[in-house]
């Protein structure tokens, strides 16, 4: 009897195993099938509303209770005051939105092939089917640069939002440099943080080749292409002067349209003293013209708290277990490209 008790219990252990097991599976499943209906969705957040609620929540623990109430009786009466007002506009309904013109915030932290582009594409987008020129767009940009065509997309979705005659503002806490710069300069006004990282308008290339390796191993390597310059430099084959020469060419060429591109945006920037491939911090960067403002995104936005209501538009997509696992290894490298390229640059004692 005890050891049909036994086994009897075994099998209850592995049949509720078993049935965990094909739930996480079909949940998994369903998932997956959802997120190949619904790649993503965006996110709207009433900034306006969050500054109200903080400044309300510290009223709560500073003030007295008289000082309070007269607050609550002054805000009601300021209500009554801008409600009557609406009425004689001819408005029905006094807390709509579009009583004060709106800034759009969106977020942008670029990785080296700027990836996050797609996700700027849907914000600006949706953003388009409702701004008029009377709003503004915020972005609040974060970037050391990468990809050429990556940044250049993702310069040129910010230039939709020119092209529609709405004010663009960029903002820079940080860095935004190279590509990161690219971006920026598309925007009417550039606001940026004293400290932040800004310019290294240039371009650079570097190739590892391996051929010398390769020989001394008794390693052939052979490569077949169709058009002279088809392949300039390669990194097992061994590089000859005439192709480093045209590799040459074509990054002063990829310079040459960077810079016109700059010019385009900021005509008022001495080009030639700014596209050396430094970098600037906030403070240098506003004496060459590269900035219009030294202030940070959080100043900015409170500045504009008293005139604008603040909505933040964020695409967000869903992430299966592979992407997140792929996501994590690509973070992990940048952060390390980040410190190698931190190393070679001069940090305030």
């Amino acid at each position: 009897m005890e050891f049909l008790y036994e086994y009897g219990l075994f099998l209850a252990k592995t049949i509720t195993f078993v049935v965990a097991v094909i739930a996480i599976i079909i949940a998994i499943a369903s998932s997956a099938i959802k997120q190949g209906s619904k790649k993503g969705e965006l996110e709207i957040t009433d900034l306006s509303e969050q500054f109200k609620d903080v400044e309300e929540e510290i009223s709560q623990h500073l003030l007295s209770k008289e000082a309070l109430k007269e607050k609550e009786k002054q805000d009601k009466k300021t209500a009554k005051e801008e409600a009557k007002a609406a009425k004689k506009a001819g408005k029905t309904d006094s807390k709509d939105s579009t009583e004060l013109p709106r800034l759009f915030v969106v977020d942008f932290n670029g990785s080296i092939d700027a990836k996050e582009v797609s996700s700027l594409r849907e914000e600006i987008s949706a953003i388009l089917t409702v701004a008029t020129p009377s709003d503004e767009v915020l972005v609040r940009l974060e970037s050391g640069g990468g990809m050429v065509h990556g940044y250049g997309l993702a310069s040129s979705q910010l230039d939709r939002v020119r092209q529609h005659n709405i004010p663009l503002t960029a903002s820079v806490d940080k860095v935004a440099a190279s590509g990161g710069y690219m971006m920026a300069c598309v925007a009417n006004k550039i606001v940026s943080a004293p400290f932040a990282i800004i310019g290294s308008i240039g371009v650079i290339a570097q190739v590892p080749n391996f051929n010398k390796l390769l020989k001394k191993n008794n390693v052939d390597f052979e490569q077949f292409t169709a058009g002279e310059f088809k392949r300039t430099v390669t990194m097992f084959g061994e590089n000859t002067d005439k192709g480093r020469e045209k590799f040459t060419e074509e990054l002063e060429t990829t310079h040459t349209l960077f810079k016109n591109f700059v010019t385009a945006h900021r005509p008022s920037l001495d080009i030639s003293s700014v596209a050396t491939g430094e970098h600037w911090f906030g403070t240098q960067a506003k004496d060459l013209g590269l900035v219009d403002e030294l202030q940070t995104s959080d100043d900015y936005l409170q500045t504009r708290a008293k005139s604008h209501k603040i909505i933040q538009i964020k695409y967000a997509t869903k992430k299966g277990l592979a992407e997140k696992l792929s996501k994590a290894a690509s973070l992990s490298f940048e952060t390390l490209l980040s410190k190698v390229w931190q190393n070679n640059r001069i940090f305030p004692s």
